[in-house]
């Protein structure tokens, strides 16, 4: 089962990389396309997280743990950039359309950085857990 699992996301990757040609979004059309949206990321056929997009380009991600992070984004060089309440080095990626549907990013537009697709979206918030409480 699980070289079945591995061969399915190894597809999933090589359909996906004529997309990685595609023109970079602009912060425009990324905002035009996210705003309202909760959407899910993989990379290599694993959930990977979740992020948020509110209005006045305020996100909240998650690893799907449960905790999330406030933040916001921009656009900077041509990518777009992130940064959170309890991180503030900024995370920037170049998002694209993916021909088959969906959102590709790649980290820092490195070819040897991290892709992440778009697995599922929907307009629903995202389900965030308190802070910690102890005894």
């Amino acid at each position: 089962m699980t070289r079945l699992i591995r061969y399915f996301a190894a597809l999933l990757f090589a359909l996906s990389l004529p997309a990685l040609a595609q023109p970079a979004m602009t912060a425009e059309e990324f905002e035009a396309y996210t705003t309202g949206k909760t959407l899910y990321f993989a990379n290599n056929g694993q959930a990977y997280g979740v992020e948020e997009y509110l209005e006045n380009r305020r996100v909240r991600w998650s690893f799907l743990d449960g905790k999330c992070r406030d933040g916001v984004w921009y656009e900077e060089g041509g990518q777009i950039c992130f940064v959170y309440e309890d991180f503030p080095e900024p995370q920037c990626w170049t998002f694209r359309r993916n021909p088959g549907g969906g959102l590709l990013a790649r980290f820092e537009d490195d070819p040897a950085g991290t892709v992440l697709y778009e697995a599922d979206q929907n307009d629903k918030p995202m389900m965030c857990l308190g802070p910690d409480v102890g005894v």
